[in-house]
């Protein structure tokens, strides 16, 4: 097989991935009909009223990452508030709804969605659902005439993400993509400290994302049925180190070569991948390893080495605790740069002040499109067992 045969097989495999079990318009996420998940705590009196000119946000999907981490932090925006829910569980929409003060005329199932247009107090939508439902329902809110977050990764596959960008540019309405990181002040510091080059010239990055995923089923979990999430880890919990990597360096790689591990018989892994490593080179020297698990102990670091320093992050991209590190010469300083956890008002600010002052978006459709053209790239060189030389917009070459 030649090189180019190679490649093309591996993105073809890459394809299937995203493609596979294809969703129809208007899908489900799997067990949507799932009753409140464990741990959530609502409110028990509604927020106080929006400020003056606060952006009006509609949540689409009620899960876990809604209702425990992005919906309780609306209180400390000044600028954004809830005003409409989309579920399709009729008893979680009720009682989410109370105790968030949202109207009954606000309620939407996805079956009424196309209703919101109507809905003056909602000029926003945040996405929180499955990875193989963003392009459908970000294009449906664009009908609508909302502007749209979507939760990463941006979608299944590249033809995905640039059909959301089209049907952003069609509406006249704002794409940005929920990479929180870049809102979160640890890895502020770390970005500005590489920037700078208070480690010298940058040699290294090492990322590793992982967790043991317990007993399931792509029945039962959506994260490992492959027609919702794609090829697994890589897109969940791997693509903070991908982000890392890119936004340490301040480069794009030019050559990437990359393996994946499915263990056989095991049904958490009938259709992703347990393990993927990744070895990214850029055109300053700099190299980057990224390893991402279902299948092993927890951990979440990033640590970067430069010629004349290293910054060590660990935790490295949690919702809070995490911790900086700046090693230079015999010098060891722990960096406290603020509060982790105001990364989610800032990122729903940040689109706010977009849409209010029309001011840059720092995590456009752009760049979700850019890491999903590389985790293809990703796969197709675990695929071949080559690797894979890339454009500057993280296509592949050849």
């Amino acid at each position: 097989m030649t090189r180019r045969q190679a490649i093309e097989a591996g993105a073809a495999t890459a394809a299937a991935v995203a493609a596979s079990g294809a969703l129809a318009q208007g899908a489900r996420p799997i067990a949507e009909g799932q009753p409140m998940p464990d741990g959530v705590t609502l409110p028990a009196s509604p927020p106080p009223a929006p400020h003056p000119g606060s952006v009006g946000f509609a949540i689409i999907g009620l899960g876990d990452y809604a209702l425990k981490q992005i919906m309780p932090r609306f209180v400390q925006s000044g600028r954004c508030h809830i005003a409409a829910l989309v579920s399709g569980n009729p008893e979680k929409l009720a009682r989410v709804g109370d105790a968030y003060g949202v109207p009954p005329e606000a309620r939407y199932s996805y079956d009424n969605f196309a209703a919101i247009a109507a809905n003056s107090a909602v000029e926003a939508v945040y996405i929180i659902l499955p990875t193989g439902l963003h392009a459908d329902w970000a294009e449906r809110a664009f009908a609508a005439g909302k502007h749209v977050m979507c939760e990463k990764p941006m979608a299944l596959s590249a033809s995905e993400c640039e059909r959301m960008i089209a049907a952003s540019e069609r509406a006249d309405r704002k794409l940005m993509i929920g990479y929180r990181c870049h809102f979160e002040p640890y890895n502020r510091a770390a970005m500005e400290l590489t920037a700078t080059k208070a480690l010298g010239d940058l040699r290294l990055i090492r990322t590793e994302h992982s967790y043991r995923l317990g007993p399931a089923t792509p029945a039962t979990n959506w994260r490992i049925a492959r027609a919702q999430t794609g090829g697994g880890p890589l897109e969940d919990y791997g693509i903070y180190g991908l982000q890392a990597a890119l936004y340490l360096s301040g480069e794009m790689p030019e050559q990437l070569s990359a393996s994946a591990f499915r263990p056989e018989g095991d049904p958490r892994f009938a259709e992703v991948f347990a393990h993927v490593a990744v070895q990214m080179h850029f055109p300053s020297g700099t190299v980057a390893q990224i390893v991402t698990s279902y299948d092993s102990a927890g951990i979440n670091m990033v640590e970067a080495r430069g010629t004349t320093g290293a910054l060590r992050m660990h935790p490295a991209t949690g919702y809070g605790g995490n911790t900086l590190v700046l090693e230079t010469g015999r010098e060891r300083r722990a960096m406290e740069p603020g509060d982790p956890e105001v990364q989610f008002a800032a990122m729903l600010d940040h689109l706010a002040a977009a849409i209010r002052e029309g001011t840059p978006i720092l995590t456009p459709g752009e760049m979700g499109l850019r890491d999903v053209r590389l985790m293809e790239a990703i796969y197709a060189s675990a695929a071949s067992g080559r690797s894979v030389v890339l454009k500057p917009d993280g296509t592949m070459r050849g």
